[in-house]
């Protein structure tokens, strides 16, 4: 999934998630892709937070023109790329008993795929392949 560039050419530099409670947003995708990870309060109780997940931020965002639940939550799917799949889907299950839209599951030979939904209804899609193109 991964691809280059070229100098200059535009890329995705993060992806902003409106939310009505962003505190509890940014923990729910810390809790999922960063255990252990401590706000560090460079801004705490401001309405803006975020997550750098490998070269892209995730921002959450306190906003007054969005509902508290996601109205067409397959419209923008959030796709991450994770290594360990299965593990990552004991942990969840076990500490966060998450809402899975799509079972983790082989959806070719290259690939695992699973979304589930967070706290504010949009979902997030959880990718998992091996570099020798066998699933995880």
């Amino acid at each position: 999934m991964s691809e280059t560039t070229e100098p200059g050419s535009p890329r995705v530099g993060g992806i902003v998630l409106g939310s009505t409670d962003p505190r509890r947003l940014w923990e729910w995708y810390r809790d999922v892709f960063a255990p252990g990870l401590t706000w560090d309060g460079a801004e705490d109780g401001g309405p803006v937070r975020h997550l750098r997940l490998g070269g892209t931020y995730v921002v959450f965002e306190a906003r007054d023109d969005v509902g508290r639940k996601s109205v067409e939550p397959g419209r923008v799917l959030v796709n991450v790329e994770v290594t360990g799949i299965r593990d990552m889907e004991r942990r969840l299950n076990a500490q966060l008993n998450p809402r899975w839209i799509r079972p983790i599951e082989t959806v070719d030979e290259h690939m695992l795929l699973g979304t589930l939904e967070d706290p504010d209804g949009n979902y997030v899609q959880l990718c998992d392949t091996t570099d020798d193109g066998t699933p995880a």
